[in-house]
């Protein structure tokens, strides 16, 4: 087959990641740690002219510290990242990107930017990201503050970094406000739904996420390289403690990383030019996104519709099932979010094939919204030694709220042809929401964080969702015995917008 000049193709991808009990630990900041990933990207490319010069856009990932409006980064932050990163490499890109919040963001902007390649309105594009956490931590423990300000100026395409969107006044109004608590919502739904005690779910988690520690222990750039048992993993004790009901601390994303990964594209013409051998060349076959409503308003509180309809929607693009794809990366931050996609795919914990390509965010590490830059670049090597497979990355964002999808071959794909980046929308009734609730009603799911936070997600008989709080120690009590499921419960409502709820 005739590759045509303007098929996007992955041309170079790189991945760095450093540890403070490294003897080569160096502390970079977020801007050095992205400038390592895509120098070794652009080496990738195995290139006879020069990648950096020729790169005409970058987008970057946004790191936690500037993900959440109104937060100050400890040791200062680049005015314009996609320029500082590209500073590092020589390259003086025409357009700068700063993409929006969500761990979907590099696989979606792969469909993007390949789609702009192949409609002719860029030739080559870099997508770059990087977190520096654990350096973060580390040397504010140690009383140090370095200076990683950066002004750089010119040309950037700043996207929302709003959250709003995402989340429900209630669930805030009523205490549920951070991540590993909101998602244990959608955890504790599929329990009930399977009928499953507390400890037999953790059980389920640890079977999942064994396998994947099991790949980190082997993965030079994984932050937590230790493989352990299911039993392991399950089993609550002092330093593997509840986060929120039902996750011990080992079975949830690892955010204290130093990790860095960057991708390349370039029309096939660019790649010519510079001398890529064609053999180098990874073909985008399909590239999908999604977004969510919120939390309390879908249908289903124990999956997501529309990451399924995703992933579907990609294998169609691409001409091929779920039992084409020889390697997969689904993304793990919490257990829920691969389990929607095995649940939907009649995939099995133990798939053969395996479920994670890096090693899972709870071991490998889950590097902020960059997390699927590293999945890519680990797909795009196996691709290379294994001609005629398929690889599926599938990416996930907010509280399953985002989920972008990839699926890559080294066969060629005919962008000319058809419109391989697409976004799907499902046509799903939203459940209504109150945010003040007087009355009966019955508990749909729950989150508890031990001493901290505890709530209960209801429906009214008139199919109405609410987020109450317990009014008294007997309903935190249920809530701690871990089976509040379809019971009835009395509400009342504050004046300062919280509900309260007691057992009837």
């Amino acid at each position: 087959m005739t590759i045509a000049e303007n098929t996007p193709v992955i041309i170079g991808v790189g991945q760095f990641a450093e540890r403070p009990g490294d003897a080569a630990y160096r502390a970079l900041s977020h801007m050095d740690l992205a400038g390592e990933a895509l120098s070794a990207a652009i080496a990738d490319c195995e290139a006879g002219g020069a990648v950096a010069s020729a790169i005409d856009t970058i987008a970057a990932i946004r790191q936690f510290e500037i993900s959440i409006p109104g937060v100050v980064p400890p040791f200062g932050a680049s005015d314009n990242p996609p320029r500082s990163i590209g500073k590092r490499v020589g390259a003086e890109p025409e357009r700068a990107i700063l993409e929006i919040v969500g761990g979907q963001g590099n696989q979606k902007l792969v469909g993007e930017l390949a789609q702009d390649i192949a409609e002719g309105r860029n030739q080559m594009a870099a997508i770059v990201g990087a977190e520096a956490i654990s350096t973060v931590l580390t040397l504010s423990k140690r009383g140090e503050k370095p200076d990683w300000s950066e002004e750089i100026g010119g040309q950037l395409e700043n996207r929302d970094v709003s959250l709003r969107a995402q989340f429900d006044r209630p669930l805030a109004a009523n205490g549920v406000r951070d991540i590993i608590p909101l998602y244990a919502i959608f955890e504790n739904r599929r329990r009930a739904d399977l009928g499953l005690s507390l400890e037999e779910y953790r059980q389920k988690l640890g079977e999942l996420l064994a396998p994947m520690s099991e790949v980190a222990a082997g993965n030079p750039f994984a932050a937590a390289p230790t493989a352990y048992t299911a039993e392991e993993l399950a089993a609550v004790t002092e330093r593997n403690r509840i986060v929120a009901e039902p996750y011990p601390r080992k079975t949830v994303a690892r955010d204290q990383v130093n990790q860095g990964a960057a991708i390349i594209i370039a029309s096939a013409a660019k790649a010519r030019e510079l001398g890529i051998p064609e053999e180098r060349w990874v073909h985008i076959h399909a590239v999908t996104n999604t977004n969510e409503p919120t939390i309390l308003s879908r249908p289903n509180l124990a999956s997501s519709g529309r990451a399924v309809a995703s992933v579907e929607a990609a294998l169609s693009a691409a001409g091929i099932g779920m039992d084409d794809v020889r390697y997969l990366d689904l993304y793990s931050c919490f257990g829920i979010a691969v389990f929607g996609i095995t649940d939907a795919f009649g995939l099995s914990t133990d798939d053969t094939r395996g479920l994670t390509l890096t090693g899972g965010l709870p071991f490998f590490g889950g590097a902020g919204n960059n997390y699927s830059a590293h999945a890519i670049a680990e797909a795009v090597q196996c691709l290379r030694g294994d001609p005629e497979a398929y690889a599926l990355v599938n990416a996930n964002g907010g509280v399953m709220h985002k989920n972008a999808v990839g699926i890559y071959s080294l066969r060629p794909a005919d962008w000319s042809s058809a419109r391989r980046y697409h976004e799907v929308t499902t046509d799903q009734a939203d459940v209504p929401v109150l945010e003040s609730f007087d009355g009966e009603g019955i508990v749909e799911s729950y989150t508890l964080v031990p001493g901290h936070v505890s709530a209960i997600i209801g429906k009214t008989s008139g199919g109405e969702r609410f987020v109450a709080t317990p009014a008294d120690d007997a309903a935190t009590d249920v809530l701690k015995d871990g089976e509040p499921f379809g019971r009835t419960v009395q509400v009342t409502s504050s004046e300062k917008g919280r509900n309260y709820f007691t057992f009837v």
